[in-house]
């Protein structure tokens, strides 16, 4: 088990340097309890996955999705991830890379929304 720890650790950290731009400016918000006093980390890994942000104490997981989101294959693999993060007790939000940098006020008073919601 350590060593799946050991692993896990060592992925996030390369998930962490290799953010996208749209990650790296949503982060500036959720960082530091600067949205609605609430607790995240970036790459929180459940299971085989890793979530973009992760609130737990409201169980909520932020996804950053791009492009590539779109396609069928993606929109499939989006689908089994999500389901296994909700039989794992989360919630899952997802925000397009473009809402980021056009609108980041509407995201974050969309992620407020979520965390407000009965867990």
């Amino acid at each position: 088990m350590a060593n799946l720890t050991a692993i896990a650790r060592t992925r996030a950290r390369t998930l962490r340097k290799a953010e996208t731009q749209a990650e790296i400016k949503l982060w500036e918000v959720l960082r530091a309890r600067r949205l609605g006093n609430y607790k995240f980390v970036r790459q929180l890994s459940v299971g085989l996955y890793f979530a973009d942000f992760a609130c737990r104490e409201q169980k909520l997981i932020i996804e950053v999705d791009g492009a590539t989101h779109g396609t069928r294959s993606e929109i499939e693999h989006d689908e089994v991830r999500t389901s296994f993060l909700v039989s794992q007790g989360w919630r899952v939000h997802r925000v397009w890379n473009q809402d980021v940098f056009t609108n980041l006020i509407g995201v974050c008073d969309s992620i407020l929304l979520r965390l407000a919601e009965p867990k």
